[in-house]
């Protein structure tokens, strides 16, 4: 069952000369649980794609349906109410907000919707974050990979539709990139969560279900590497 349908998508920044088309008539579909990897060049047109399937960033045509729901149809009210419900965003630089803790970087989706935390849920989260020892403590008493961990967390915290990751290795070092990586299958297994990730690294392309590889606002490649409904789904993760 298709949770992701794009259809069509161009974005075209700029009017006459200097207009850039970004994307160009880009379609394909991701299915519920899949755990999709899109690569390309820099300024291949893969982030405004992420952000445009996010609800970031509006396209100059096409649709992006998330299940069922054309959200593009929204105003900008309903379409900000609608991310943050039903997509998790996961970007390189944390975005984590310095004056509140772990537990309210988290939870901080939810409370902006009025919306009372899952205390066991997100206990589960910081357990399987590897958090615990970290709840009260603010960003800048973490590491870099503790603080991409307390990202993941709050992506994870709406039980999103969809999570959406922009290099979310970008700017750590090799173990931490490795630990996160796996923590993002883990949520894709556990949670049967959708992941969508971007990156550089061939090495993490190479884990997901399936690759998708834009040139030029197009895609030149979309090769599936295994069925995602062939995986098995896992109850614990040892980092």
């Amino acid at each position: 069952m298709n949770i992701l349908e794009v259809s069509h998508l161009t974005k075209i920044y700029g009017k006459g000369e200097t207009a850039v088309k970004a994307l160009d008539d880009v379609s394909f579909c991701v299915e519920r649980g899949e755990f999709v990897a899109i690569t390309g060049p820099s300024g291949s047109g893969k982030s405004t794609l992420l952000h445009i399937i996010g609800g970031v960033d509006r396209p100059s045509s096409g649709q992006v349906v998330i299940e069922g729901t054309d959200i593009y149809q929204f105003n900008e009210t309903k379409l900000a109410i609608f991310r943050r419900r039903q997509i998790g965003l996961i970007y390189q630089f944390y975005n984590l907000i310095p004056v509140l803790d772990v537990w309210e970087n988290m939870t901080l989706p939810l409370l902006l919707d009025a919306q009372k935390p899952d205390e066991a849920y997100t206990k589960e989260l910081i357990k399987t974050l590897g958090l615990q020892s970290r709840m009260h403590h603010l960003p800048n008493q973490l590491s870099g990979g503790q603080q991409q961990r307390v990202s993941i967390g709050r992506a994870l915290i709406t039980h999103p539709a969809l999570v959406l990751a922009d290099e979310p290795t970008g700017n750590l070092d090799r173990k931490n990139s490795g630990e996160i990586v796996e923590l993002l299958k883990y949520s894709n297994r556990k949670y049967r969560q959708t992941l969508i990730v971007i990156t550089h690294d061939e090495s993490i392309a190479l884990q997901a279900d399936r690759i998708i590889n834009i040139e030029d606002g197009k895609i030149t490649r979309d090769e599936v590497l295994r069925a995602a409904s062939h995986r098995e789904y896992v109850s614990e993760v040892s980092l």
